[in-house]
């Protein structure tokens, strides 16, 4: 424990460079009280199979390296163990993912139960051969016991969120106010935030807009488009 309260300290508010997994693996358990979790997988980009892919079409995101269901199982397990007795993993999917359903991911984690879920409208038009896609998906999901009014202190959050990205600078780089408003009703100043697959280390900037402790990591830093 002595080791890891140590590692804990030594990547406190850095951007570092390794796979996700091992940095959960050294995390105290019940250290963190908010995570965000973006995973890279195939989903919906199997399902359409346009041709193009990597060539013409989506080429940032065709580079990525893709998570297995075991890996993004594994992700959860470990956040699940990571986070404080009510505290919240905000988990980003996409209308893919939203319909076929995440019970899987969550099927090692009993003490953890979606309670919510946000649609951000990205403002900007995406792939789909019926309707054309234009927002993502934040799952909601706390850690039991389930609390709201003693856990969640801004009351006027919408459960539709509009922001457009002014500056991408990754291919899955989320909203940035709307990650500032949910830190905001979830933590206090100096709780530890966590993003084990940080990207554009967005969560980041919010932390330090927010006075809130951040850990994470992305296995390609300092990757952009």
């Amino acid at each position: 424990m002595h080791i890891n309260r140590f590692f804990m300290q030594s990547l406190l508010n850095k951007k570092q460079q390794m796979d996700g997994i091992q940095l959960l693996q050294k995390v105290p358990n019940e250290t963190i009280r908010v995570a965000f979790f973006d995973p890279q997988y195939r989903g919906v980009l199997d399902k359409l199979s346009y041709g193009n892919e990597g060539k013409n079409r989506g080429k940032a995101r065709h580079d990525l390296d893709q998570m297995s269901e075991e890996t993004i199982q594994t992700f959860i397990s470990l956040i699940e163990k990571a986070l404080t007795k009510n505290g919240y993993l905000f988990l980003w999917v996409d209308k893919f993912h939203l319909v076929n359903g995440i019970q899987e991911w969550l099927s090692h984690t009993p003490t953890l139960q979606p309670v919510d879920m946000i649609t951000w409208n990205k403002g900007k038009l995406g792939m789909g051969y019926r309707t054309r896609r234009t927002c993502e998906y934040l799952i909601v999901i706390q850690k039991k016991p389930r609390q709201a009014r003693a856990t969640w202190t801004i009351h006027n959050i919408p459960d539709v969120w509009t922001e457009k990205i002014q500056h991408r600078i990754h291919t899955h780089q989320k909203p940035l106010e709307l990650q500032k408003q949910l830190i905001l009703a979830t933590t206090n100043e100096n709780d530890i935030v966590c993003d084990p697959a940080a990207g554009s280390y967005s969560v980041f900037e919010c932390c330090k807009a927010t006075q809130r402790n951040f850990i994470g990591c992305d296995i390609k830093f300092g990757e952009t488009l």
